[in-house]
């Protein structure tokens, strides 16, 4: 039976003299004849010393002795497990070196053929092996400090281990002032969360006078435009002649009912203007207070980074150490990497002070705004309660104006009135001669169309 992979067929001799020279003979007088005639136990003997003693498997020990036992007595057989674990690991090994026509028959009954190709495949491997451990000979005499290199990295490991257990006896005794500095920390942020509250209801508060401030400024405005359309309407009365006396007075009862509507808008604008300024001082305190507390917040960060920092490294360190000596050489990579971590976690530090100075002075410039434009509004109101006065005093003198323009219309109605009646009797008379006249006019006419019949 030919293998599926062709090795190169060695002779009796040349496997005998290979077998002695690496060492997994079964026997000390093993001579080329034993190759040449076989005996039954002899691949098994070869195949165990090979895996055992070469390929490093982890076959039973004594599985070799055993072997070698069967070649001086050749009814000496294996038992059925030693031998399904010999053939399963002598059959994995052939397969990985491309010899796959390896059979349990092999190792059972192998005939002389079978015995020499497949010790010939063993020994080819062995001699590829050797050149290969040869040409990496030179490879490992560039290193001939190897064992105090390996020595001076344990010393290193223990000193790193030395360095951890005194960071983790630290570790526990600052604990208690972590756990304060932690229930501490998580009482500011509550504090913060209620200061978040408060800062969202005075926006409300804010929102709800800004949306009264430009309710009662449309009101004024509405309050002028009735004004100038109650201007335009007294200068149309003195232009024409008062025909009605109620109308005139309706018209006087709400300009009075508009003049004290504009007094309580004044008086409204003065309290919301008031409401304002207290306003802006509460947001004044409040901004100082969270000032205060956000730089009490950011050293409590700063010491809690620190401590978890510290805490992620000591974990690091412990799972680097562990690796061993392969390890051992990304120390230092792993440290420029922690410090550059360091490095980016203080900009990122930096960059949130930073915004927050930027937020600070955000809201600064706001609340000045505020204040400006609320002395602005104050200045205004003070303008308009001037025009308003103004405005008050003369729909005064109109008033007066228009009583007396009422007295001299209700005089000209009187005339009118006293006209009306007369002309009105005058009608009631020529009505009632114009009714008489029409019915001799009907009483005509019946006795006409009377006589035309007879």
């Amino acid at each position: 039976m030919a293998s599926n992979f062709s090795f190169p067929e060695m002779t009796a001799a040349e496997i005998a003299e290979a077998l002695h020279s690496y060492g997994i003979a079964p026997r000390a007088n093993l001579r080329a004849e034993d190759i040449a005639s076989p005996q039954p136990n002899l691949l098994s003997a070869v195949l165990s010393l090979f895996l055992t003693n070469i390929a490093g498997d982890d076959l039973d020990q004594q599985l070799g002795f055993e072997a070698l036992g069967a070649l001086d007595n050749p009814e000496y057989h294996l038992g059925a497990l030693q031998v399904m674990r010999l053939y399963q690991r002598a059959r994995e090994f052939l397969g990985s070196i491309q010899f796959r026509s390896f059979t349990l028959r092999d190792l059972l009954h192998p005939d002389q053929r079978r015995v020499v190709l497949v010790l010939s495949a063993i020994i080819n491997y062995l001699h590829f092996r050797q050149d290969k451990l040869n040409l990496l000979e030179p490879i490992v005499d560039e290193f001939p400090n190897y064992d105090e290199r390996q020595m001076e990295l344990k010393a290193r490991i223990a000193e790193y281990q030395k360095t951890i257990e005194d960071h983790e006896r630290k570790e526990q005794m600052e604990e208690p002032t972590v756990q304060q500095l932690e229930a501490e920390v998580n009482g500011l942020k509550q504090k913060i969360q209620e200061y978040n509250r408060q800062q969202k209801a005075l926006r409300g508060k804010a929102k709800a006078i800004d949306d009264k401030k430009e309710e009662i400024l449309s009101k004024i405005s509405q309050a002028d435009f009735e004004l100038m359309k109650q201007t335009q309407e007294n200068s149309k009365l003195l232009s024409k002649v008062v025909q009605s006396p109620e109308k005139l007075q309706r018209a006087l009862e709400e300009k009075k009912a508009a003049r004290a509507e504009l007094k309580n808008l004044e008086k409204m604008a003065m309290q919301n203007v008031q409401e304002k300024i207290n306003i802006l001082e509460m947001y004044t305190k409040a901004s100082e207070k969270l000032s205060r507390h956000s730089s009490k917040i950011s050293s409590l960060q700063e010491q809690t980074t620190a401590a978890k920092t510290a805490e992620k490294e000591v974990k690091a360190l412990n799972a680097k150490i562990s690796d061993g000596t392969v390890e051992m050489k990304t120390l230092g990579v792993k440290t420029a990497e922690w410090q550059a971590k360091v490095h980016e976690t203080e900009q990122r530090l930096k960059a949130k002070e930073k915004e927050r100075d930027e937020r600070i002075a955000y809201n600064n410039r706001k609340m000045a705004t505020l204040k400006s434009e609320v002395e602005g509004k104050l200045q205004c109101l003070e303008d308009r309660e001037k025009k308003v006065a103004e405005k008050i005093a003369k729909d005064a003198d109109l008033c007066s104006q228009v009583e007396s323009a009422g007295v001299a219309a209700r005089r000209k109605q009187d005339e009118i009135y006293a006209k009306f009646v007369v002309i009105f009797e005058a009608a009631n008379h020529y009505m009632d001669t114009i009714d008489h006249s029409l019915d001799q006019v009907e009483e005509a006419e019946k006795n006409t169309s009377g006589q035309s019949v007879a």
